[in-house]
């Protein structure tokens, strides 16, 4: 049986605040709490493999995304010390 995550692979560009990469970044230190070695692109297609592909809940996480202050994610993501370090191969990415 093949498995979707050995399927041929197709890079793309996203373009997002810093406050989302810094949240993805955030979720794959989680995921290493969770004992789970994994990379910033296997778990963005982790999330949009598995997402309920109903067009009212899709319209209701646009929505609920738009309406997010800019603050809204430093405020859920500043009290994690507990998680731990990730460092990403490759160089460091800066925030301008």
């Amino acid at each position: 049986m093949e498995l979707l995550c050995h399927q041929r692979r197709r890079t793309t560009s996203v373009g997002w605040p810093v406050d989302v990469d810094d949240r993805l970044n955030l979720l794959l230190r989680a995921a290493a709490a969770a004992g789970e070695r994994t990379s910033r692109s296997e778990l963005l297609a982790a999330l949009v493999a598995t997402v309920d592909l109903d067009p009212a809940h899709l319209a209701a996480l646009l929505h609920a995304y738009r309406q997010l202050p800019a603050d809204a994610l430093v405020a859920l993501d500043e009290s994690h010390d507990d998680l731990p370090v990730v460092r990403s191969p490759g160089p460091r990415r800066t925030h301008a």
